[in-house]
């Protein structure tokens, strides 16, 4: 079975997000259901249909969350010893060596990543060339315009 790498921060959103599903949002659509029968005829019933096709959704989001969570190797990058090498969990800070842009990203896992928070996911592009380079490394990044070289300012492990 793989495994599938996240963060402390990562597995425990996850775990919110199951606990709001189960406790809040699933009694709600069953009532939701319930109210709709009580309207009479299913097959006109648009609140029905609807409150059927959210139940569907919960639930599915229930078994993908969960399954997630059963082969999730969670990563504390905040117990390891402050280091140069990049790792999955570690802030890096890049600087383009074209266009002198510096960017700082964490790499997390898929479900985590979110280019607007500054979090991209250990399988892309970017995070693959960098994981395992150290501070002051040159790397390539293949991109669809084209090989874009980045310089590896700073490395953190913390959160």
């Amino acid at each position: 079975m793989q495994k599938n790498p996240m963060t402390v921060e990562g597995e425990a959103a996850l775990r919110a997000e199951l606990e709001r599903l189960k406790k809040q949002d699933r009694p709600q659509v069953i009532e939701a259901i319930a109210e709709a029968r009580e309207h009479g005829d299913l097959k006109e019933n648009a609140e029905y249909h609807a409150a059927r096709e959210q139940q569907g959704f919960i639930e599915g989001r229930i078994q993908d969350i969960e399954s997630k969570l059963s082969t999730a190797q969670v990563i504390d990058i905040s117990a390891m010893p402050q280091g140069d090498r990049v790792i999955f969990g570690s802030k890096v800070t890049i600087l383009n060596l074209d266009t002198d842009e510096q960017v700082t990203y964490r790499i997390v896992g898929d479900d985590e990543a979110n280019v607007k928070e500054g979090k991209i996911s250990y399988q892309s592009p970017i995070a693959r060339g960098l994981i395992s380079k150290e501070v002051g490394d040159v790397v390539v990044v293949k991109t669809p315009g084209g090989d874009v070289e980045y310089e590896i300012d700073d490395v953190v492990y913390t959160v």
